[in-house]
């Protein structure tokens, strides 16, 4: 029998609940609150190439991630960042490479391009820009649900006739979603163990040097013990990318909590140094930006990989589940979408 699920949110987790609902038969509808796809699987574009501004990269460890990526030829690619450093607090190495020697994989042209694969046969079927505010009984038939949102310009729409939500967002934003609508006090309770970190990034430019002329250091990628900074990566150094010289630098958790309220412009000046003070690149780039992420790396899980509560046809998923890969977040959403469909 066709139901009919909503799915809030499309990053990694909820495209593949949708895509695997969909695959079984079932009608689907995405909400976004963003203008884009992909949660913390972004590009941000500029006029000097784009930035992976969150995850950076991804390992494939489940055959079944393995076998979903294949239904995507071609947009996958390994990255030299398997030889990544590891740096003191003064930038120099410590580490030639990391202790494992899996692959490093990204999407091309930028880490949105899998999920916007996966969403392709959607079209239509999904609404980016609105925000979900209240999950509510259906005015028109009690035993199904409908949405209320809020959108571009302060537009609201209920949206109706859904069978069960799904929802693929960070665990305040269930818990609190949940709380709202007055549903599933139990199931908002167990969100509560969950621990996730913010995370500032830095996104810099310098289109006076493009590859196979680099600025500063000669490695691609590092993990860095400098107390601003946890992460730096040449973008220009993965596959399918512009070859203008950019960075993508992401601050260490405690870094970023203790300064997650500070302005824009002066988290920018502190990983600026930060930055300069790692490579050793001094020269001033034509573009810098950045940009906050509430909800970044995962301290404490779930410890399952979703919530399914049958009675309701609520669920909730993520990579927050069981870590903070985007692998995690696959098979979260893969699970939660087929303990959805067997009971369909």
């Amino acid at each position: 029998m066709t139901k009919h699920f909503a799915i809030i949110g499309a990053g990694i987790a909820g495209m593949t609940c949708a895509r695997t609902l969909a695959q079984a038969g079932h009608q689907v509808t995405v909400f976004e609150k963003s203008q884009v796809l992909g949660g913390r699987m972004s590009t941000r574009d500029t006029p000097f190439g784009g930035f992976d501004h969150g995850a950076q990269y991804f390992t494939v460890r489940d055959d079944r991630f393995e076998q979903a990526l294949q239904t995507a030829p071609g947009v996958c690619k390994p990255w030299s960042a398997n030889a990544v450093r590891v740096l003191d607090a003064m930038g120099r190495v410590v580490e030639a490479a990391l202790p494992h020697r899996e692959k490093h994989w990204v999407a091309k042209p930028g880490m949105n391009a899998l999920v916007k694969a996966w969403a392709q046969p959607l079209d239509g079927h999904i609404h980016i820009g609105t925000r979900v505010m209240r999950i509510q009984r259906d005015a028109l038939n009690k035993k199904q649900w409908q949405l209320q949102t809020d959108g571009a310009e302060d537009s609201h729409h209920v949206f109706g006739g859904f069978d069960g939500v799904l929802m693929t967002i960070p665990p305040l934003q269930a818990q609190e979603l949940l709380r709202n609508s007055k549903l599933a006090p139990a199931m908002a309770k167990q969100l509560d163990k969950v621990q996730i970190a913010p995370c500032w990034t830095l996104m810099v430019a310098f289109p006076h040097a493009a590859q196979p002329i680099t600025l500063g250091p000669q490695w691609n990628a590092a993990r860095s013990n400098h107390h601003r900074v946890a992460w730096l990566a040449r973008e220009s150094s993965k596959p399918g990318r512009s070859q203008v010289e950019r960075w993508t630098i992401q601050a260490s958790a405690a870094w970023s909590q203790e300064h997650l309220e500070d302005a824009p412009d002066r988290v920018q000046a502190k990983l600026l140094k930060a930055f300069s003070e790692i490579t050793g690149i001094r020269a001033t780039p034509a573009h810098a930006d950045v940009h906050r992420w509430r909800y970044a790396k995962t301290l404490q899980t779930l410890g399952q990989s979703h919530l399914w509560d049958a009675a309701l046809n609520l669920g909730i998923c993520g990579d927050w589940c069981t870590g903070h890969r985007v692998e995690d977040g696959f098979v979260s959403g893969l699970e939660l979408s087929l303990a959805v469909a067997s009971a369909a």
